[in-house]
C-alpha cells in the first residue's frame, strides 16, 4: 500500500467532463492503439485538474477502464509520483522543496511556517480546508532557493517573513506576485555581480 494520504471520503463515480472527453481523445491519438496504456500519466493529470487538484479512486478505475488495463496498474502510477494527489489539497497546494540547495538556504524554516500557518502534518488540509502542503524533491529553481510551488506557480527567495505573508494571504485570496520575493530578476546574483567582470 502506498504511503500517500488517500481520502477516506470518496465519490462513488467519476467521468470526464465534455471538454475533457475531447482532450482525452486528443491525448489518445498520440499513442498507437496497442500502446494506449502509455497515456496513463496525462490522463491521471487531466482527472486531477478536473477534480480540484486530486484524483478519487473512482477516477483511477475510470482511467483503467478507458485504457483497458487492471486497476492496480493505474493505482501504482498514481501512488508512485508526487505530482498526483489522492486526497483533497485545497485551493492552495503548497509544495516545499527541501533538496540540498533549498535546505542550505533555509527550507527548514519554510516547513516550520507551513506547520504553523497551514497544517501541523504534511498532506493534510488546513482547518479551513483551503490549503495543504507537502515536502518535495528538487523543483528546479535552485539558484533562487529556498522556494515553494503553489499550484502551478513558483515563489522564490523566501524567508520566514515572506513565507508567512504568502500563507496568510490565503485567507483573503490575495497572493503576492509570483517569482522572487526579494525583487530579483530571473536568476541574477542576489548581491552585486561577482562574475563576468572585465579585467
Amino acid at each position: 500500500m502506498s504511503g500517500k494520504h488517500i481520502a477516506k471520503e470518496q465519490p462513488k463515480s467519476f467521468i470526464f467532463s465534455e471538454i475533457n472527453l475531447k482532450k482525452k481523445d486528443e491525448i489518445l491519438k498520440k499513442y498507437p492503439e496497442q500502446r494506449k496504456k502509455s497515456a496513463v500519466m496525462p490522463l491521471l493529470y487531466l482527472a486531477q485538474k478536473q477534480n480540484d487538484g486530486w484524483i478519487p479512486l473512482a477516477g483511477i478505475q475510470y482511467i483503467a477502464d478507458l485504457l483497458e488495463v487492471p486497476y492496480i496498474k493505474v493505482f501504482e502510477v498514481a501512488t508512485f509520483y508526487t505530482m498526483y494527489n489522492l486526497a483533497p489539497v485545497g485551493k492552495y497546494f503548497v509544495q516545499v522543496c527541501t533538496t540540498t540547495p533549498c535546505m542550505i538556504r533555509g527550507s527548514g524554516k519554510i516547513v516550520d511556517m507551513c506547520k504553523k500557518y497551514i497544517s501541523e502534518k504534511e498532506g493534510h488540509l488546513s482547518e479551513d480546508k483551503k490549503s495543504s502542503w507537502i515536502e518535495v524533491e528538487c523543483l528546479g529553481a535552485c539558484v533562487n532557493a529556498p522556494m515553494i510551488q503553489i499550484n502551478d506557480d513558483y515563489y522564490e527567495d523566501l524567508d520566514e517573513q515572506s513565507a508567512k505573508k504568502i500563507f496568510q494571504s490565503f485567507n483573503d485570496d490575495s497572493l503576492p506576485s509570483i517569482g522572487s520575493q526579494k525583487g530579483r530578476k530571473g536568476s541574477e546574483p542576489i548581491r552585486d555581480r561577482l562574475t563576468l567582470i572585465k579585467n
